[in-house]
């Protein structure tokens, strides 16, 4: 046994230092000034991945450790990166690990920069559902307003043109994806394709009047861009100024996020379903931020009731492309993962292209990734690869 051992921990070492090949420095790859001015698409691929397991502090607000090269089950984790460094497993741009409240392993792939905020695609939808908790954790919202129709927040709609049963919809409808609405695929494309005209109230007030009747029936989840879009709207009508100054003030600031974009719509108002863009040790922050129970270096930023609900298995996903083992909450998902005839919860938001924040309170742990693969099928290989390094390890 103690042979195993020693091979095991020769194995990683070796693993570890041939993955020191592909960082070309001990430092992170940063994006130029000119690079930080053109599209994502646009951006070339790094020359070399860079692979760190001892992250650098960088007087961000994260604290940083080391990945324990030595503990028999880390070398899964590094046999990770050196596939994401091959192109083995898709098109991804970084992978962060923290645990214990430390980065301890940092790498960036293809078109991952350290100072380049990436685009979250579906991954905002979980950034709205924060902004919520925040404005509740502020008093401008109660658990009990979850339950109160929609509508009732908002001024200035015109509720004679709503289809039958709208005002059903709850809040808590809308942030668990039930809200009823359904549309067909030629209305889908008129939204899509005429923004300016259905954005803000405007686009809230279609949405009411275009559906097809809201019935009990509809009211199970469906998951689309409709109900976080309300969602936001929501949390314009109740926060003091804007929700895009909310959002800054209150929330990202808060956690010294000031490298990120969150594009509004034609309104002003910030789109609640997409087109975040935040680098990856930002989104790091803010799994923190969910793992401690909305705690930020002592301060109680978010309401931990809303989140307590926000990461609980609400309902079960339907979509083809979503896993049968995925639950839906507040606009974040739940599932549960088995390793060693033990079940582990797991909460995450999940954007196109692969982004992630997933978090895993039993083991302490966050991790990140970031994408732009078409697939994305690396769920089960990432847990895979990674949860077992942090199960009954005190050592790291």
């Amino acid at each position: 046994m103690v042979v195993k051992s020693k091979i095991k921990q020769l194995a990683a070492l070796t693993l570890m230092v041939s993955l020191s090949s592909f960082a070309h420095s001990n430092q992170a790859p940063e994006a130029s000034v000119a690079e930080s001015k053109i599209s994502f698409w646009d951006l070339p691929a790094l020359k070399k991945p860079f692979i760190d397991s001892t992250p650098t502090n960088k007087n961000d607000g994260l604290t940083v450790g080391h990945l324990n090269a030595n503990h028999k089950n880390n070398e899964n984790i590094l046999a990770l990166a050196k596939q994401l460094a091959n192109n083995e497993l898709g098109d991804y741009d970084s992978l962060l690990i923290q645990h214990n409240g430390e980065l301890i392993f940092e790498s960036y792939y293809k078109r991952g920069r350290i100072n380049l905020p990436h685009f979250q695609a579906s991954a905002t939808k979980g950034y709205t559902g924060l902004v919520l908790a925040r404005a509740m954790q502020l008093g401008y919202l109660t658990m009990e307003d979850l339950n109160k129709p929609l509508v009732s927040f908002l001024k200035d709609l015109q509720p004679e043109k709503f289809v039958e049963g709208a005002e059903k919809i709850t809040l808590h409808h809308a942030l668990n994806m039930s809200s009823g609405l359904r549309f067909t695929d030629d209305q889908l494309t008129e939204f899509r394709e005429n923004r300016e005209k259905y954005s803000g109230l405007a686009q809230v007030q279609a949405f009411l009047s275009l559906s097809e009747p809201i019935t009990e029936k509809s009211q199970t989840i469906k998951y689309q861009g409709t109900d976080p879009i309300m969602v936001m709207q929501v949390i314009d009508a109740i926060v003091p100024g804007s929700a895009e100054d909310f959002i800054k003030k209150e929330l990202l600031d808060k956690l010294s996020i000031n490298n990120y974009t969150w594009r509004n719509d034609h309104s002003g108002l910030p789109v609640g379903d997409a087109r975040a863009s935040l680098t990856s040790r930002d989104m790091l922050k803010l799994g923190s931020l969910v793992l401690n129970d909305g705690k930020w270096q002592g301060e109680q930023l978010l309401s931990s009731d809303f989140l307590t609900k926000a990461t609980s298995a609400l309902s079960q996903t339907n979509e083809d492309w979503q896993p049968k083992s995925f639950f839906y909450g507040y606009l974040w998902y739940q599932t549960d993962i088995t390793i060693a005839d033990k079940s582990y919860d797991l909460t995450l938001t999940w954007g196109a292209g692969g982004n992630r924040i997933i978090v895993v309170d039993e083991l302490n742990l966050v991790i990140v990734l970031t994408g732009h693969d078409r697939e994305d099928t690396i769920f089960d290989q990432l847990t895979n690869s990674i949860l077992p390094a942090f199960i009954n390890n005190k050592a790291i």
